[in-house]
């Protein structure tokens, strides 16, 4: 069974730039489509982007359209996401998530594993 381990979250400025990672072990990521999901308090869990197995197809939700970006580096087994243009919005508890079948969802249900999450939080 593939692991997942988020890092990279922090405490930054309205308009700063973080880079989360999730570093897969366990199984190769080439395997895996990954998406990044989010929880802020009170909140239900949503989608923010996802990425297929060979990175060439990816989603970003509308509310970070433009400012997040997924990638993947398969020799690494890391999957990135770089936000910019950070919102107080933006606030929350950041997850990755693997789907072994390879191809992008929006559905969490769809997902086989997850991390444990990262703290994003955006002053304002």
């Amino acid at each position: 069974q593939v692991q997942l381990v988020e890092s990279g979250g922090g405490l930054v400025q309205a308009g700063g730039s973080l880079r989360l990672s999730c570093a897969y072990s366990g199984r190769t990521l080439s395997a895996y489509a990954t998406g990044w999901f989010r929880q802020a308090p009170g909140k239900e869990r949503e989608i923010v982007a996802a990425i297929n197995w060979r990175g060439d197809n990816t989603y970003a939700a509308d509310s970070v359209k433009g400012r997040f970006t997924i990638s993947r580096d398969n020799a690494k087994n890391t999957v990135y996401l770089q936000m910019n243009s950070l919102k107080p919005e933006d606030t929350a508890v950041y997850s990755c998530a693997a789907r072994l079948a390879g191809r992008i969802t929006v559905r969490a249900d769809e997902y086989d594993s997850w991390g444990q999450g990262t703290q994003v939080t955006v002053s304002s």
